[in-house]
């Protein structure tokens, strides 16, 4: 971790940065990645793709106050994951510790077998992980967000730090794109839709909403729900048993969103709670902030000049 942390060095974008950059650091593809606001789309198609691991969500229905506290439950897992992207180091060793002790202590029933189980079963922690950075990577690159296939590599390398924090053995996470379409081959024999799926389908197709903010749902959330099912995989859109659109009109569909809502200026959008990147760059500086094109090549290459010229003039 400390090599990792060094090498993010100097935030992309300009100049050396004051502070302890965390995890992984301005010059991260995660730091970059998670910036977007297309993100949200993406944890709704893992909340999707995990439900069909059938001890995975007995875990989660089990233990949680999903159905009655399903918003709290989405806005901690986005906590979570500001947590461990743009807070300090201490910050996100201090989550992950405190992710792990409520793990240790939960534990599910098969109702088949009456077998009892813990939640932190590495398989289980195994499938959560892959199920949420496969969907951040292809619902981000699906809707035009400029990542090389080398790009989605380094993501994947990076996102073991984030698997080691809830308990996971980094050399055991799939840490290439090659790793984790094999990880996927091997574990979709074990996906099926259970009751417990189908009761995440449906308070994902239609959360309980004040009747103030029905209309709103049929708007917005409706939209929402219905582009993160079809960014899903064939093979759990067929487990599912509803219909989709053709793939090219999924497409067209998350580009024209994506293209929306990069719209809104990041300014604006990182006003919202719980402001992590704000924070982020308060703490690093402005050259901290994320922003698309700094997984360029030529972002990086700037970047070296800058310091150059600025110890040049030391």
């Amino acid at each position: 971790m400390e090599t990792h942390r060094r090498q993010c060095g100097p935030a992309a974008g300009g100049g050396n940065v004051a502070g302890d950059p965390g995890l992984f650091g301005p010059r991260s593809v995660t730091w970059q990645m998670h910036s977007d606001p297309m993100m949200w789309i993406a944890g709704v198609r893992a909340l999707y793709l995990q439900a069909l691991h059938p001890r995975a969500v007995r875990g989660v229905l089990q233990n949680s106050d999903f159905r009655s506290d399903a918003w709290g439950r989405l806005m901690r897992t986005a906590q979570f994951v500001g947590t461990l992207t743009y807070d300090t180091t201490d910050a996100a060793e201090r989550a992950g510790a405190a992710v792990r002790r409520i793990h240790r202590r939960l534990s599910a029933t098969d109702p088949a077998t009456g077998e009892r189980y813990g939640v932190d079963e590495p398989d289980l922690l195994l499938w959560v992980h892959c199920a949420a950075v496969d969907s951040y990577l292809h619902v981000l690159r699906r809707s035009g967000y400029p990542l090389s296939d080398a790009h989605a590599d380094a993501y994947l390398h990076e996102q073991r730090e984030s698997a080691r924090l809830v308990g996971l053995d980094p050399a055991g996470v799939p840490g290439s794109r090659a790793e984790l379409a094999a990880y996927f081959a091997r574990v979709r024999p074990e996906l099926a839709l259970t009751p417990e799926a189908r009761e995440v389908d449906a308070f994902l197709r239609r959360p309980p909403t004040p009747a103030p903010l029905v209309p709103a749902r049929a708007l917005l959330w409706q939209r929402v729900a219905q582009l993160a099912y079809g960014a899903l995989p064939a093979y759990a859109q067929e487990l599912y048993g509803r219909p989709v659109p053709p793939p090219v009109t999924v497409t067209r569909r998350l580009r024209a969103t994506g293209r929306l809502l990069r719209a809104i200026p990041p300014t604006v959008r990182w006003q919202l709670p719980p402001r992590h990147i704000l924070h982020a760059v308060a703490r690093l500086g402005p050259g901290a902030r994320p922003a698309p094109y700094k997984l360029r090549p030529s972002a990086a290459i700037l970047d070296g000049q800058k310091e150059t010229q600025g110890e040049l003039r030391g």
